[in-house]
């Protein structure tokens, strides 16, 4: 989507704090992070949100939830001690950007409920 800021970010037509890329993937260093780790993982494929994966969609899911994010909780440092990976969607679920983006926090102690 042309006026997207993560897709464009995805594209490198805007700079990031890159943690991790492939083909699908990429990964970086959030602007306000909420914890000593926080880094948002996004795919490279315009996904407007949860709700707009679809059936074909299934290995992006997998790939992100099955290999990226425990990479990355590995490579950070914060899979032994534990993590938070959140995902908002819609307005109210306090999504900002309408690209599908997972947040993951870590390197303190995260309280629950989130607020």
């Amino acid at each position: 989507m042309a006026d997207c800021i993560f897709c464009k970010i995805a594209q490198k037509e805007i700079p990031s704090n890159l943690v991790y890329e492939d083909d699908q993937v990429v990964a970086f260093k959030d602007l306000e992070p909420q914890a000593p780790v926080h880094v948002l993982i996004i795919p490279k494929k315009h996904v407007e949100s949860v709700l707009a994966f679809t059936k074909e969609d299934k290995d992006l899911a997998a790939h992100i939830l099955v290999d990226v994010i425990p990479q990355l909780a590995r490579e950070l440092g914060v899979d032994e001690k534990g993590f938070r990976v959140v995902t908002n969607t819609g307005d109210e679920g306090g999504q900002s950007v309408k690209h599908l983006h997972f947040h993951l926090l870590g390197g303190r102690s995260l309280q629950w409920p989130p607020g």
